[in-house]
């Protein structure tokens, strides 16, 4: 398995690389989430040897079981290190990706690096106000996700939705908007994902030439297993791939 994952992860990169010269991107723009929802902790383990740090769950308590497991195994390798000079495991960067309810918030603050998936005034306001009773030393960084698709059993804000959102959390002082998220519907026509993909790229486009959001706004997290070539080819700079790193 674990051979299995450094062949995956080396094909992976090379398509990043060769969608990246396509469209004149560089690939160090183009980060990797793993997504490590259907994977056991000692493959997560192996995935952090690789210096794959940027780790996803798309369920609260899912992220929460396997960021324990992981503390612990550190601490213990920790140990291990200081008395045979192993190197230590890196510290994973945990990415909410999925659906978030408001009252998992307050769980997820302290240990999460980026929720990708604020799709409602109510639900930023939330992680605003729990961040401020939690004490938070940074701004929570999100995305915002926006329904591209316009499926109707889709979370993710209407594309018209989108500027009066973003101007609406500048006025939260605990948020840190730095880009916007979206999910291509599963399809055998490829020129499906390729349009919700370039109609983000132009919203967020679109968004960096007003005043709405600043320097820090930079990311699209767009593309999985089946379409990150082509989220690549469309600008995205975070990649959600879980089973063409795992299978």
């Amino acid at each position: 398995m674990k051979k299995k994952i450094v062949d995956n992860l080396k094909r992976i990169r090379d398509d990043i690389a060769d969608a990246c010269a396509r469209a004149r991107r560089r690939p160090e723009d183009v980060r990797l989430i793993a997504v490590t929802k259907t994977v056991e902790p000692d493959i997560i383990r192996h995935v952090l040897e690789l210096n794959l740090a940027d780790l996803g769950e798309a369920k609260v308590q899912d992220l929460l079981q396997r960021h324990a497991i992981i503390e612990e195994s550190i601490q213990r390798r920790s140990a291990l290190a200081a008395a045979d000079n192993a190197p230590p495991l890196p510290r994973p960067r945990w990415h909410m990706i999925g659906h978030l309810q408001r009252n998992k918030v307050k769980q997820l603050l302290p240990i999460v690096t980026l929720i990708h998936s604020v799709d409602s005034l109510r639900l930023a306001e939330e992680i605003n106000t729990m961040a401020a009773k939690l004490g938070l030393d940074q701004k929570v960084k999100i995305l915002l996700e926006v329904n591209t698709s316009q499926e109707k059993q889709k979370f993710g804000l209407a594309v018209g939705a989108v500027t009066a959102m973003a101007d609406q959390i500048q006025t939260l002082p605990n948020l840190q908007l730095v880009g916007m998220m979206t999910m291509a519907p599963l399809t055998e026509d490829p020129q499906i994902p390729r349009f919700c993909f370039a109609r983000l790229r132009e919203i967020f486009e679109e968004l960096r030439g007003t005043r709405v959001v600043g320097p820090e706004f930079k990311h699209l997290s767009m593309g999985m297993s089946q379409d990150y070539i082509t989220a690549v080819e469309e600008g995205a700079t975070l990649l959600r791939i879980g089973t063409a790193l795992f299978q």
